[in-house]
């Protein structure tokens, strides 16, 4: 059994819609829910971000206000949850959607000690709603999330096999590194989290794996202590 017990995974709006340009691909969302219900049935306790670019991207609309963009991309991350808590149920797996934003209809209220016994309890917990604040991306709310529960590791999802020298679609020589520190991420400013996000990993020593998403199975390999992806930890 691999050393991770409580794993948060991070997964990026995008990466739901699949072949789609927006919305939510029903297929690629019952993947990755097989996938966490098979962990949660051997006791991994899973917790989830998810973010909403599938929905909407502020960066597409320079001329908003900042703070109203924000908000809005907090909107799209709640449905992600939502929509990937649905498929996790119909998996026979209790979920628990917890929302930075207040939305008491639809989601719980995000407090740690809610969530923490919520994961001992075996129920997949959802955070939704980024931090609850403008200015902080996905990537924040998953270090920060996973500092608060005391998550053992953070997997973050993408469409590459981790974390190289430079972009992998654009140069054919990109070397992909199996392990960094925060403190190179940091420095060579490598495109793994954004910076508040490793500085936050960074203090409180949470490990991070980037790795591939295209194949779901890969998270149950990591959790089983498979060595996937990129590597990053505390420089301690």
């Amino acid at each position: 059994m691999s050393k991770y017990r409580r794993i948060l995974l991070k997964i990026s709006g995008e990466f739901l819609a699949g072949e789609k340009e927006s919305g939510i691909d029903n297929d690629t969302l019952l993947r990755i829910a097989e996938v966490l219900a098979q962990l949660n049935s051997e006791g991994f306790e899973m917790a989830v971000v998810v973010g909403g670019g599938n929905f909407w991207r502020g960066r597409d609309y320079p001329k908003m206000d900042r703070v109203t963009a924000d908000h809005i991309g907090m909107l799209g991350t709640s449905m992600n949850a939502l929509a990937l808590s649905d498929a996790l149920e119909q998996k026979g797996v209790a979920t628990r959607v917890m929302n930075a934003v207040e939305m008491p209809k639809i989601s719980e209220s995000f407090i740690r000690k809610r969530a923490v016994r919520h994961l001992e309890k075996g129920r997949v917990v959802i955070f939704a709603g980024g931090t609850g604040n403008p200015f902080f991306t996905t990537d924040s709310a998953a270090a920060l999330r996973a500092s608060e529960i005391n998550a053992d590791v953070i997997l973050k999802a993408t469409l590459v096999d981790g974390v190289y020298d430079k972009d992998p679609k654009l140069h054919a020589d990109a070397i992909m590194y199996t392990s960094l520190t925060y403190g190179e991420v940091l420095q060579r400013e490598l495109y793994v989290i954004d910076a508040t996000a490793a500085a936050l990993c960074r203090d409180n020593k949470m490990r991070l794996i980037v790795f591939n998403l295209n194949d779901p199975n890969n998270i149950s390999r990591i959790a089983h202590g498979e060595k996937i992806g990129t590597l990053v930890t505390n420089e301690d």
